[in-house]
């Protein structure tokens, strides 16, 4: 049996990865937009998670259902109260914005849905969440651009970093260096994915040419052990997924999993759910695998608040839930 959620910092979760099936088909109802099953038990099924192409079409029929401000506003409040019921104090959430305009939703409209949920769970249930946004790296420069300067000009509502994402093996950070640039001078942070589908020219490209504050996955920074003494001395979080590594192939077994030479390293390693939905998991069966991996409650809360982009008195308030939580090291019971 599970014991009472121990506070949660959750840095690395795509939003449109949390619609559950009946949002979903309540989301595409209201939008007249057909999806190819219609009720919530053949949607469950559809969910299944079979292999990495099956992955990639269900993000496509998601994201392609949220098409309103309001779509957007949902899918981050129906999230917020799910991660709270999970111990979740803290969420940094990804959305990807471009690919909501080109469903047909301009780039006010995609910013204000995502910003207005996060205020709506901070007043309804206590949570505070930031926001990220995701560039496609397989996308041009433009797109980045564009992507970053909509960022900064909604950092006052809870924008907080900007990220890269997508096909990373055929795609290497440094192109996309002036978008990174743009975001840092506009008081933005840097939290490329790095490190999951390629190795660790990939995460030195994102900490040395895109700045990176945080490495999204990191986990092949195993593979130079000068680079992971380098991310410990810099105090570089890597938000670990470990859930996702596996269901994306990247590891072939939990029990193979890199994260406990990470940490043996010192690196700090956030722990959270990636795509959450999609690849069935949630906080507390992220952090059962990451007790398992010699990942403590105590220890990813901290990494986490180490990474957080929060403002100086989100991390007092932090800090203060850390001081007055009773934390041991078998908060985790296994399922």
């Amino acid at each position: 049996m599970l014991r009472p959620p121990f506070p949660k910092i959750e840095l690395h979760v795509h939003l449109e990865a949390t619609v559950q099936p009946r949002a979903l088909l309540e989301i595409a109802h209201r939008n007249g937009f057909a999806l190819p099953l219609q009720t919530v038990d053949d949607l469950v099924q559809l969910y299944r998670y079979k292999d990495f192409e099956h992955f990639l079409d269900l993000w496509q029929l998601t994201t392609s259902a949220l098409q309103t401000e309001a779509d957007f506003r949902q899918v981050v409040v129906a999230y917020g109260e799910a991660a709270r019921a999970q111990g979740a104090v803290y969420i940094e959430g990804i959305f990807t914005p471009v690919e909501r305009v080109s469903g047909g939703a301009s780039w006010d409209e995609v910013f204000s849905g995502f910003c207005n949920g996060a205020a709506e769970v901070k007043d309804r249930f206590g949570v505070e969440i930031r926001l990220t946004t995701d560039i496609p790296r397989n996308l041009d420069l433009d797109v980045a651009i564009k992507t970053a300067r909509y960022a900064v000009k909604y950092r006052d509502r809870g924008i907080v970093g900007l990220g890269l994402g997508g096909p990373e093996a055929s795609h290497p950070p440094e192109p996309f260096e002036r978008a990174f640039l743009l975001a840092k001078d506009g008081g933005l942070g840097s939290v490329p994915h790095a490190g999951e589908a390629a190795g660790p020219k990939s995460i030195r490209g994102a900490v040395e040419v895109l700045k990176a504050d945080r490495i999204r996955h990191g986990i092949r920074a195993v593979e130079d052990r000068g680079l992971l003494r380098e991310l410990a001395a810099r105090s570089i979080v890597c938000d670990v997924c470990p859930v996702s590594n596996v269901r994306t192939g990247v590891v072939g077994s939990l029990a193979a999993h890199p994260l406990p030479e990470m940490l043996a390293a010192g690196v700090q390693c956030s722990i959270s759910t990636d795509d959450p939905v999609m690849f069935d998991t949630d906080l507390m069966r992220e952090y059962e695998v990451a007790a398992q991996l010699g990942s403590t409650p105590e220890s990813a809360f901290l990494a986490g608040l180490s990474g957080a982009l929060c403002d100086g008195n989100t991390r007092i308030w932090l800090e203060n839930i850390h001081a007055q939580y009773p934390w041991t090291d078998d908060q985790v019971s296994l399922r």
